[in-house]
């Protein structure tokens, strides 16, 4: 078997940075994409040995090892796998660069109509939002949705013909979809090139068009389409679905589903990226004698230790608490601002000894500063 060059691949030195290797292989990926190469075999393989590289020389661990052992070292190594599968592929692709830079960067206006022989052209692709909430984008979650697309006439298969018929080509343009013309003008004689207005530039006609379907060669459906959302998605970011959008007309290929997330603002967590940040009020008392509180994460609540001292605004950071990353694994944090809350007394009992604590207090101040209070991360 020989030996994968991932650096050749990629056309990077073998000193490029992680970044270097990102921006490789976005440019090549984009380039080879199967959408921008419909049914070119060569680009899809660059696209999947693109992708593989990218996996090795974007991991420390993996590089490291390939860079001694060469593919043959990581070759049973956990997180592994060639790229045998387009699809494994474009979700390795999406999970890393899903709405870096927007769709249009691959898909443009988000239809594919290209003519092809007999009338064929490709399907439309089809865009629907997916809202989520953010304990949904914490671990990722699997959805079903209600989409209305174009699917093959089940009565012709697809071929807008009645059965037994097929497409005879054109007779005004001779099958080649455009008609060429002789005008007068001031300027003297012209010949000008139009669409050929009897099969619409297509270079083909049905003289026995399929009665379900009316030459078509598609049918609308409603169908209910299962799709995997990976944790740390946000708003975005999208899922390309192959092949779920709209199906060519006389048997072109089908469109894209593009998945575009939305995510739902949450009534107690702010996310800061992969963290998250949440509000928790504490007596005075507690700020100054520290305490042990019960405070609200994306999976229930979690005791939480308040220092002795703590001042009002201070963060605190739960580790591991905040969101699952869309790239590299793991999760963010979750950090937690601490707010002083002073109740006004409402007993002459609380009244007495707060101003017996004012007077033990009262040298203990800081002296003034400029800015206010300030922000304090543990």
């Amino acid at each position: 078997m020989a030996h994968k060059d991932y650096y050749a691949v990629l056309e990077v030195p073998r000193d490029a940075s992680v970044e270097d290797v990102k921006k490789a292989y976005r440019k090549l990926a984009l380039q080879h994409h199967p959408d921008r190469n419909p049914g070119d075999k060569q680009a899809e393989e660059k696209f999947k040995a693109a992708t593989e590289a990218y996996e090795v020389l974007s991991d420390p661990d993996k590089r490291r090892i390939y860079d001694q052992y060469g593919e043959s070292g990581l070759r049973g190594q956990q997180g592994f796998h060639t790229y045998d599968d387009i699809g494994e592929a474009l979700s390795a692709f999406m999970r890393d660069f899903g709405g870096f830079g927007g769709f249009e960067d691959l898909f443009g206006s988000g239809s594919r109509r290209r003519g092809g022989a007999g009338g064929r052209t490709a399907g439309s692709n089809l865009q629907v939002r997916l809202s989520l909430e953010l304990s949904e984008i914490a671990t990722g979650t699997t959805k079903k949705l209600r989409v209305r697309r174009r699917v093959p006439c089940e009565k012709c298969t697809g071929t807008g013909a009645r059965a037994g018929a097929s497409p005879a080509a054109c007779s005004e343009c001779g099958g080649r979809g455009q008609v060429q013309r002789v005008v007068s003008s001031f300027f003297g004689r012209m010949m000008t090139v139009t669409t050929c207005p009897t099969c619409g530039g297509e270079g083909s006609v049905l003289r026995d068009p399929c009665a379900d379907c009316r030459g078509e060669g598609v049918t609308p459906q409603e169908e209910t389409i299962q799709v995997k959302v990976p944790a740390g998605v946000a708003t975005g970011n999208y899922i390309p679905l192959r092949g779920k959008g709209d199906a060519g007309r006389r048997g072109g290929p089908s469109g894209d589903l593009l998945i575009l997330i939305e995510e739902q603002e949450d009534p107690l967590f702010q996310r800061l990226g992969d963290d998250i940040l949440v509000d928790v009020f504490v007596t005075p008392s507690d700020a100054a004698m520290g305490a042990r509180i019960e405070v609200p994460t994306l999976n229930g609540k979690a005791a939480l230790k308040i220092p002795p001292g703590t001042q009002s605004h201070s963060l605190l950071r739960m580790k591991g608490k905040g969101l699952g990353r869309l790239q590299g694994g793991g999760h963010g944090d979750e950090l937690v601002r601490v707010v002083v809350h002073t109740p006004e007394p409402d007993s002459s009992r609380e009244r007495e000894l707060l101003d017996e604590l004012r007077r033990l207090q009262a040298d203990r101040l800081p002296p003034p500063r400029r800015g206010g209070f300030g922000s304090e991360e543990a």
